[in-house]
């Protein structure tokens, strides 16, 4: 079903060989690599890259799989590995993993790789394939959209980490007959990484936003209209900013910090939820921590955001609402152009069994004001 070596742009997927013991070796003692496929010995020793060699990688082509060595078209030098997984000829489908060495990274070889793997199954038979990465696993799912995999769903805790916990697994898969190149994507990234005004930043959320973003989710204020209305644990906000990225390439939510530009200090956070793609609509929500209310900053950042989302979301209209009597958070939404469209009765639950209110806005492309100049 498929070749012994097969060429790709500035890789050639070949064999394993006995050479490649050095180099595996060094590539599967990684700690990323270690932390990713904690299936894998450690520590990874080269008793260890010989049985893949030897037998491991033959067994998957026995069972009818596939296991490449990626190498440089040019040196022959091991790059990684890549192959297929739990075929199931019945259905015509299997899945596809692989890993990149430390020298090779940055360079689109999982990218390249993933592509010449799938195109050949594809023009030997097969109808589907899938790509399962943890949620944390940025990089891989960029090379999942670039290879033109596209977000499916969630396996529950299909993954069992090298400490026992155990983490979602995101599906991506790709069909025989989906058009060639990258798969769309109705949440881009940011132009150059950011958006600014020259006062405020935003930048995407990450693990380095985690304690500003726990200080801000534990205050007072803040815990009265989460639901339900508990703080939440300091691990759980680790991963959450471990993983928050992984909705933004799925193209459920742009989550962003907010950073005073001139000090580059996280002054908050705030968010675009693509809620209705089918209509154009998006949803915004933003919170500052205390020390920076009062400046304009959120203003600025809904205002920010909000010419993103018409701009390059392609959003038609984007709504927010308050809890009824946020005065405050009513006015940033019509100091950024919004206008009061009404009230949701019972929209958020308040404990006990009782619900409160919320004051509906929206904004339409044609109601965005001048932003205020810089100071």
């Amino acid at each position: 079903m498929t070749p012994e070596t097969i060429d790709g742009p500035g890789i050639r997927l070949r064999l394993s060989r006995l050479e490649d013991i050095p180099d595996t070796t060094a590539a599967c003692s990684d700690p990323l690599v270690q932390h990713f496929l904690p299936a894998l010995p450690s520590p990874y020793t080269e008793a260890d890259a010989r049985w893949w060699i030897t037998e491991g990688a033959p067994a998957a082509w026995a069972g009818g799989g596939a296991a490449y060595t990626i190498a440089d078209r040019e040196t022959d030098r091991l790059l990684g590995t890549v192959g297929l997984n739990d075929p199931a000829p019945s259905r015509q489908e299997a899945a596809i993993g692989y890993w990149v060495a430390p020298w090779a990274r940055g360079r689109g070889v999982a990218t390249a790789a993933t592509q010449t793997l799938a195109d050949q199954a594809f023009a030997s038979g097969m109808h589907r394939l899938e790509l399962l990465t943890v949620p944390e696993n940025i990089a891989s799912q960029r090379v999942a959209l670039a290879a033109g995999f596209r977000p499916e769903g969630v396996r529950r805790l299909a993954s069992r980490g090298r400490d026992g916990e155990r983490a979602d697994l995101l599906t991506w898969a790709r069909l025989a007959g989906d058009p060639p190149g990258p798969a769309p994507r109705l949440l881009p990234d940011l132009p150059d990484g950011r958006l600014t005004d020259g006062v405020v930043e935003l930048r995407p959320r990450g693990p380095q936003h985690a304690e500003a973003f726990y200080h801000l989710q534990t205050r007072p204020e803040t815990v009265a209209v989460l639901v339900p209305p508990e703080p939440p644990r300091r691990a759980d906000i680790e991963r959450n900013c471990r993983e928050v990225q992984s909705r933004w390439l799925r193209d459920q939510v742009a989550n962003l910090a907010i950073i005073d530009a001139s000090s580059g200090t996280t002054a908050g956070f705030c968010q675009l939820v693509l809620d209705s793609p089918q209509f154009h609509q998006g949803m915004i929500g933003y919170g500052l921590l205390a020390a920076w209310r009062g400046r304009g900053y959120a203003t600025r950042a809904v205002r920010l955001l909000a010419e993103w989302g018409f701009a390059e979301v392609q959003l038609g209209r984007i709504w927010a609402d308050t809890h009824a009597g946020n005065v405050a958070s009513e006015r940033v939404l019509e100091r950024a152009g919004f206008r009061r469209e009404g009230r949701v009765r019972g929209r958020f639950p308040a404990g006990d069994g009782h619900r409160t209110d919320s004051t509906l806005f929206g904004l339409l492309p044609g109601d965005l004001p001048e932003l205020p100049e810089a100071r």
